[in-house]
């Protein structure tokens, strides 16, 4: 599998005799390597550009991958945590997919999303 490459790679580029500038990265010196490359993915969908995206979301996952990987050498969590909380978030959030709502609409559908949303930042 792809994602288990990436893995690997990140792994190795992070390792003792991988890439010295990805050794030194931190949180803070990846952050604007994170926006760019949201703003470059925003581009590439204004313009149209289905290849310059395609190649924009590599590079946001890169930095997601990346960060990760810096949070898991620092004992604080792991990607597979990270996939895990955004499939938990999907499944709690779509509760008119996965539980007992209805959205006949994309409307209902957002009002359910924010709604849902709410009630978590309340608890």
């Amino acid at each position: 599998m792809q994602m288990n490459e990436l893995n690997t790679i990140l792994e190795t580029l992070l390792g003792d005799t991988g890439c010295p500038w990805d050794r030194a990265q931190t949180h803070e010196s990846l952050r604007p390597y994170l926006l760019e490359e949201a703003q470059e993915a925003v581009q590439a969908i204004d313009a149209g550009d289905m290849d310059a995206l395609r190649e924009e979301l590599g590079d946001v996952l890169l930095q997601v991958v990346f960060h990760a990987k810096l949070a898991q050498r620092s004992g604080h969590f792991t990607l597979e945590d990270v996939v895990a909380g955004l499939c938990e978030k999907l499944i709690r959030r779509h509760t008119h997919v996965f539980g007992g709502e209805k959205a006949a609409t994309a409307q209902d559908a957002l009002r359910i999303w924010a709604e849902n949303k709410r009630r978590e930042k309340e608890i």
